[in-house]
């Protein structure tokens, strides 16, 4: 991996002496994205975030054991026998209601009214079912045998206390938080979310919302980010658009309220392209270059504890580069797959897929009658290209592509359904 001091040097309106491997790239990732501490949210805020450490259930889920459906608590042993033809005769002793227990034993030949949930009552080990049952003053005759710990949940039955109710880096679903809830975790330990600052840099360009002018494009950039930052588990502290001016970008690189930076734009060898300078100047540029296409001009550094990716402005390329590198980061600081969030499907090649040797190429597809056909438009700024496309194929840099028949692995933008 080069060194800081490679990358010093002012290369604009020079291009690039060299570009980085992909596959260096994500190595230096991996050891410089650390996973991020653990903090303690109400399990309210807990749903989709990662699990931070082990969790131990500290009791019994139930701490009691329980019925299993609406009928009459009994023992068991004294049902043997009992049928349609030979009811068998119980004392009615009371009744047992969920939170509402019988705090006395049932003495031998009785039977409890109980209802599902509810506590079986000291003495009883059975539930005779209701269907079973024929009920009349104070007493109940039943119709059916029903053999000791029959529809009875038992102690623990859900959670036995001391197991590891869930593993550490999991990530959260709504029946996992709720799990939690029921062991008595009222702040579940989670990774802190990625703190990412958007900066989208441009003379020519304006907000949302504002028609161009003739020499002006309308920012998708930070949009199209945001949405990737928040997919991935990041937190937005600011998305903020600014003009070509080094004092300005140098100003929000050196904000110190992110762990990952993403610049979009200015980030190749054009005489306004500041960032990569910038970037080694007030930390380390490890990356500037890189063998692939689009975003070959992405880079990659750190400035303080903050990573930094430089994203090229043409859209396809800033989604490409986002894609394999700093989403990838966001992902593993906030302890998640550092692998790419997108369901994958192999099919085979219907219209040939073109590449060169030497570099990785992100080829935007589409699904054909079940065969994969490159999407004919296909420029790195033409974002309408990514809309069109089912997904994409990775074309490793020892290929020169794909010919038809060939089997490959498409990325698909949407889940199935």
């Amino acid at each position: 991996m080069p060194d800081k001091n490679s990358h010093t040097d002012d290369i604009r309106m020079s291009g690039f002496r060299e570009r980085s491997r992909v596959e260096t790239v994500l190595a230096w990732i991996d050891v410089q994205a650390a996973r991020l501490p653990v903090e303690a949210v109400s399990p309210g805020a807990a749903h989709g975030r990662v699990l931070g450490t082990d969790v131990i259930a500290r009791y019994d889920v139930p701490s009691f054991a329980r019925s299993a459906m609406d009928g009459y608590a009994l023992r068991g042993a004294e049902t043997v026998g009992a049928g349609d033809y030979n009811p068998l005769p119980f004392h009615l002793a009371g009744e047992v209601l969920p939170g509402r227990p019988l705090d006395r034993e049932i003495p031998p030949g009785s039977a409890a009214r109980i209802m599902t949930g509810a506590p079986l009552p000291p003495g009883a080990d059975a539930v005779l079912p209701a269907e079973f049952a024929r009920e009349s003053g104070a007493q109940v005759e039943a119709m059916a045998a029903v053999p000791p710990g029959k529809n009875v949940g038992p102690r623990g039955e859900d959670v036995r206390a001391g197991a590891t109710v869930l593993h550490e880096g999991r990530r959260l679903r709504p029946q996992d938080v709720g799990l939690l809830a029921s062991v008595g975790i009222s702040e579940i330990p989670v990774v802190r979310r990625p703190r990412v600052r958007i900066i989208a840099t441009g003379n020519e360009l304006v907000p949302p919302g504002v028609e161009p002018a003739k020499s002006q494009i309308v920012d998708s950039n930070s949009e199209m980010l945001s949405g990737l930052v928040r997919r991935d588990g990041g937190e937005i502290v600011a998305a903020e658009l600014i003009g070509d001016d080094r004092g300005t970008i140098a100003a929000r690189l050196t904000a110190g309220d992110a762990d990952v930076i993403l610049v979009s734009g200015g980030s190749s060898v054009g005489a306004e392209d500041y960032a990569p300078q910038l970037v080694a100047e007030l930390g380390t540029l490890a990356v500037h270059g890189v063998a692939m296409r689009p975003s070959s001009p992405a880079g990659a550094g750190r400035i303080g504890k903050a990573l930094v990716f430089l994203l090229p402005g043409n859209p396809v390329s800033c989604l490409c580069a986002y894609d394999f590198f700093a989403g990838r980061a966001i992902r593993l600081c906030g302890g998640r797959s550092p692998d790419w969030p997108y369901t994958s499907h192999v099919a085979p090649v219907g219209r040939k897929i073109v590449s060169a040797v030497g570099r990785v190429d992100y080829t935007r597809v589409r699904l054909v009658a079940g065969s994969v056909e490159p999407v004919a438009t296909s420029g790195a700024s033409i974002l309408s290209s990514t809309t069109a496309a089912d997904g994409f194929v990775v074309v490793p840099a020892e290929l020169e592509g794909y010919p038809p028949g060939a089997s490959v692995t498409v990325y698909l933008y949407d889940p199935p359904g």
